[in-house]
C-alpha cells in the first residue's frame, strides 16, 4: 500500500507553523533579545548594544505570568539583571545586582558598602566628582528583604536605580544578560564590530 504524500503548501505551513511555536517556547522560557537604550550602565554596556538574556536561569515562569513554577537559581551579587520596571512594568530596565536578600547596603561618598565592607568594583565609573548631599552619592543603610534585590547602574553617576525607587522583586526580573549579539552607534551609525560576541560580565 503506498504512502499519500502531504501536499507542498501543507508541509510549509505545517513547518511555518512548527518554526512559530519553538520561537515563541524559546523566547517565554530560554533567551531573550533586548536593546540598551540609555546610558545607565555604561562602560559595561553602550546604547545600541543589542543584548541575549537568559530567562531559564532564575526559573521558569507560568506563561503570561509572573508566577515562578520550577525555581532553578537566584541571581547572585555582580549578575546583570533585566527586570521590570517597579514604577512602570511597561518598561524593562538592566542594571547590576548589588544587595541580595538579607545583605545591608550603604553608600556614602559615592562607596558602596555590603554587610560594613566597601564594595570595590572595577567595573563601574564616576563622572562626576562632586560629591552631592543627596541618594545618588549617600543612602541607607538599608536591609534587602526576603526575595529582593537592591541594583545599581554601572555608570553610578547617571544611574536611576534602587537608590531612588527601591528594590526589585525577583518574580519581577526577567533573566540575567550573557552576550552583546549586535551593536550599533545611533550617532554615526557604525556598527561596533568590537563588541559583537563580547560576554557580558
Amino acid at each position: 500500500m503506498g504512502v499519500k504524500r502531504k501536499s507542498t503548501l501543507r508541509e510549509y505551513a505545517e513547518a511555518f507553523a512548527l518554526a512559530i511555536v519553538l520561537a515563541l517556547t524559546i523566547r517565554t522560557f530560554v533567551v531573550q533579545a533586548f536593546k540598551i537604550p540609555s546610558g545607565s550602565m555604561i562602560p559595561t554596556l553602550s546604547i545600541g548594544d543589542h543584548i541575549l538574556v537568559n530567562k531559564f536561569l532564575y526559573g521558569i515562569k507560568l506563561p503570561f505570568t509572573d508566577a515562578i513554577i520550577v525555581p532553578v537559581s537566584s541571581p547572585r551579587h555582580g549578575d546583570i539583571i533585566v527586570f521590570k520596571y517597579p514604577e512602570d512594568e511597561s518598561k524593562d530596565f538592566i542594571k547590576r545586582v548589588v544587595g541580595t536578600p538579607g545583605d545591608v547596603v550603604e553608600v556614602r561618598n559615592k562607596e558602596v558598602y555590603v554587610n560594613g565592607a566597601r564594595v570595590d568594583d572595577p567595573r563601574v565609573q564616576h563622572t562626576d566628582r562632586e560629591i552631592q548631599p543627596n541618594k545618588r552619592d549617600h543612602f541607607g543603610p538599608v536591609t534587602v528583604p526576603p526575595g529582593s534585590y537592591f541594583v545599581m547602574g554601572d555608570n553610578r553617576d547617571q544611574s536611576l536605580d534602587s537608590r531612588f525607587w527601591g528594590f526589585v522583586k525577583e518574580n519581577k526580573i526577567r533573566g540575567k544578560a550573557f552576550l552583546i549579539y549586535w551593536s550599533w552607534d545611533g550617532a554615526d551609525t557604525w556598527v561596533r564590530w568590537n563588541r559583537i560576541g563580547r560576554v557580558i560580565r
